[in-house]
């Protein structure tokens, strides 16, 4: 199977994975919307030995035939702020 990957313009770090040739028909319309116009990255072929960056081709493969596309988000990342202000009350309390 072939795969179509295509990155947001709209929001960093976030894919979407389709079959190819891609039918965007089957990404429901408010995904597209808020995808933003897709950009092509690459497409690359399914097999047992590829190497993916957040799942298994086995995983992969249900996915795109079931539901025609598999979207990939940005990992959790920690708001730094709110990390910072947590390490500030913290050694606020450990100096009262």
């Amino acid at each position: 199977m072939l795969c179509a990957i295509y990155r947001s313009p709209r929001r960093a770090d976030t894919y979407l994975y389709l079959s190819h040739p891609a039918d965007f028909t089957r990404v429901p319309e408010p995904l597209r919307d808020v995808f933003g116009t897709p950009v092509h990255v690459m497409t690359i072929a399914l097999t047992a030995e590829r190497r993916l960056a957040r799942l298994s081709v086995t995983e992969l493969t249900p996915r795109l035939e079931q539901d025609g596309y598999y979207l990939q988000m940005p990992l959790h990342q920690e708001n730094l702020l709110d990390l910072h202000k947590k390490l500030q009350q913290e050694s606020k309390s450990c100096h009262s």
